[in-house]
């Protein structure tokens, strides 16, 4: 395996369809740091492997389990890059039990330097899920789409790993 995209694929058509959707909504992101991306797999024995191997192309930040299984995060030594971004840390959540979830990209998260209500109060049409702004750790708002979902925090996932938890 020589390269990132070799192991998971390219990232550039996920986001390109993730900022379509943005855009679409009419949801400026331009300012706001895209902190990660979540990279899902539909078995255990996949994530083990996937884990194993996302070591060589970063450090494992963190192996939590929440939602009771395990996530771990990776800050990758060479970022995946879209436009003028570069993206540093890749989510690997092993699959909950029974659910299914297809193999790939899922789900982007952007830190913001609003209030949650702020930022939803800028985007009144958009039907935001807020179900996760009771989580005692980086909360968050996000938006769900057919396949993919993107959210927004106020710290990135690397800051809460090494300073909340």
């Amino acid at each position: 395996m020589s390269n990132l995209k070799e192991l998971l694929g390219d990232v550039s058509p996920f986001l390109e369809r993730l900022f379509l959707l943005l855009k679409k909504d009419h949801i400026d992101v331009s300012n706001y740091e895209l902190d990660h991306v979540c990279y899902r797999v539909e078995t255990m024995k996949r994530y083990k492997e996937l884990k194993k191997k996302l070591k060589r192309y970063g450090d494992l930040l963190s192996e939590t389990e929440i939602g009771g299984r395990p996530i771990s995060t990776f800050k990758l030594y060479k970022p995946l890059q879209f436009a003028n971004r570069n993206i540093y840390c890749i989510e690997l959540p092993a699959p909950k039990d029974n659910s299914f979830y297809k193999e790939g990209y899922e789900h982007a998260e952007f830190v913001i330097d609003l209030s949650f209500q702020d930022f939803m109060n800028l985007y009144r049409r958009v039907n935001f899920e807020t179900k996760a702004l009771s989580k005692p750790i980086n909360p968050d708002i996000s938006i769900k789409y057919d396949g993919l979902s993107v959210k927004f925090h106020q710290h990135s996932l690397e800051y809460v790993i090494n300073y909340l938890e």
